[in-house]
């Protein structure tokens, strides 16, 4: 016979394993914004939230946060190409600590090329350029997720 202590803590893996991840590609001027599905294993695309201010755009995070049940944040994270951290990653470190006070749990992926793999997927699918424009950031979204999917599905 297994102990109580063993179901405990298999029904709160069983819980982890089973919540959505939101997730952000966090730009000046838009966030890309994806969801994963409650197994972990779908990135979809979700939408492209045209930036506002800190508070407007917390809020929206924290309403699509409650509508997809869950607490979990990914946003990638703009690393230069040498693996370090400029202005850009420094903001997006800024507005993520905005969502933390939302009561948000935040997880960072690095994000290089991301933006130039969904521009590739989108042109495979011979979108023209002014639909691209609307939905790189949702899809470079989904990139990142996928890559964090795909890093983490070991540690379920």
């Amino acid at each position: 016979m297994q102990s109580p202590l063993f179901f405990i803590c298999s029904a709160e893996r069983f819980q982890m394993m089973n919540k959505r991840i939101l997730c952000l590609d966090i730009g000046d001027v838009r966030i890309g914004i994806a969801v994963s599905d409650p197994t972990r294993t779908i990135s979809s695309p979700v939408e492209v939230l045209h930036r506002i201010g800190w508070g407007p755009d917390c809020r929206h995070i924290r309403m699509l946060c409650d509508k997809y049940e869950t607490d979990e944040v990914l946003s990638g994270l703009p690393l230069n190409m040498d693996g370090t951290e400029g202005i850009q990653a420094q903001k997006v470190r800024d507005f993520c600590k905005q969502l933390e006070k939302h009561g948000l749990k935040i997880f960072f992926q690095d994000e290089r090329l991301t933006t130039v793999t969904a521009e590739e997927a989108l042109l495979e699918e011979n979108m023209c350029r002014e639909n691209r424009k609307e939905y790189v950031d949702k899809v470079a979204a989904a990139v990142i997720l996928r890559q964090w999917l795909d890093e983490n599905s070991h540690k379920s």
